[in-house]
């Protein structure tokens, strides 16, 4: 593995480890009080909670944790596709 993967799979790692800091702030995260797409897209984990856990930071951590993951490995996923289909035709 190069250097430069290395050091971004670092950096997304340590950004996927703080995304719980943001419970700590006062107020809500812009753009998730507003519902008006929600007649369109539905959350696979609505306001980061998991049903069957009781309301707690160590509980809401684990869901935002979740969603980082989940987000990380689809988007890299789509990525990497793209990747691969741009450089097979040439």
């Amino acid at each position: 593995m190069d250097n430069l993967l290395r050091n971004l799979l670092i950096v997304l790692a340590v950004m996927i480890v703080v995304v719980p800091i943001g419970l700590l702030a006062v107020g809500t995260a812009y753009g998730e009080w507003d519902i008006g797409v929600s007649s369109i897209w539905t959350a696979p984990i609505p306001n980061y909670a998991l049903p069957s856990l009781e309301e707690s930071f160590l509980n809401q951590s684990l869901a935002y944790w979740l969603s980082a993951i989940i987000g990380v490995v689809l988007s890299g996923g789509l990525l990497i596709l793209i990747g691969r289909a741009i450089t097979s035709r040439n």
